[in-house]
């Protein structure tokens, strides 16, 4: 099986559902459900970092990255999560512009919460439509005009850029880019096995008490 490797990128105090919930839907997904036991996923979903040494996730998770910026193989498609740490992310030049190259490389481009912010200040949101965490709304679209900030929608599709709401809402945007490369069926019976509801693409933002 040629499989499709999907980098998500890992950093000091990334939101741990934000880059786990993805891995989760990608590693869970099969093409066949009965031979879930036998066959492997199609996608090979992996963690990079800036270096490899372990990286501290919000509330104290510590993570060991598969790959550096340097040693990452080529993807298919790109995750970047959010999390508190992207504040120090959005200075970090070396980060910011790996994102950008590998941007031109890969297939899909998606980003989970304020991961969407890390692309607007590489430049890969002007022109385009894209949503993050609720909370950042209104300071994505100060911060770069020239994109369409979605806010009432939890997840985005743009063509090739996938962009989602905060923290679980990465899971619904990675049930759609398991749709969009496998078709619906595959994708619904991957939420199915995550006792998870699958997202449907005209989704509103969930309503927050």
């Amino acid at each position: 099986m040629d499989r499709k490797q999907v980098g998500i990128v890992v950093y000091e105090e990334v939101e741990v559902l934000d880059f786990c919930g993805p891995f989760e839907v990608f590693s869970v997904t099969r093409l066949n459900e009965e031979k879930r036991r036998e066959e492997s996923s199609p996608f090979n979903a992996f963690l990079v970092a800036e270096t490899k040494s372990p990286v501290v996730a919000t509330g104290g998770m510590k993570v060991v990255p598969d790959h550096d910026l340097d040693s990452c193989p080529k993807l298919d498609i790109l995750l970047v999560p959010g999390g508190w740490g992207f504040r120090h992310q959005m200075n970090n030049e070396r980060l910011l512009k790996w994102i950008a190259d590998r941007s031109r490389q890969v297939e899909t481009l998606t980003s989970v919460c304020t991961g969407a912010l890390l692309l607007g200040k590489a430049g890969l949101l002007d022109g385009k439509r894209a949503t993050t965490h609720w909370r950042f709304l209104e300071s994505m679209q100060e911060l770069f005009p020239k994109v369409t900030v979605e806010k009432q929608l939890h997840f985005v599709e743009e063509g090739a850029l996938f962009s989602s709401a905060g923290i679980s809402a990465g899971i619904d945007m990675s049930l759609r880019v398991v749709a969009r490369y496998y078709g619906e069926a595959v994708a619904r019976a991957a939420a199915r096995h995550m006792e998870y509801p699958f997202p449907e693409t005209d989704e509103r933002r969930i309503t927050l008490a």
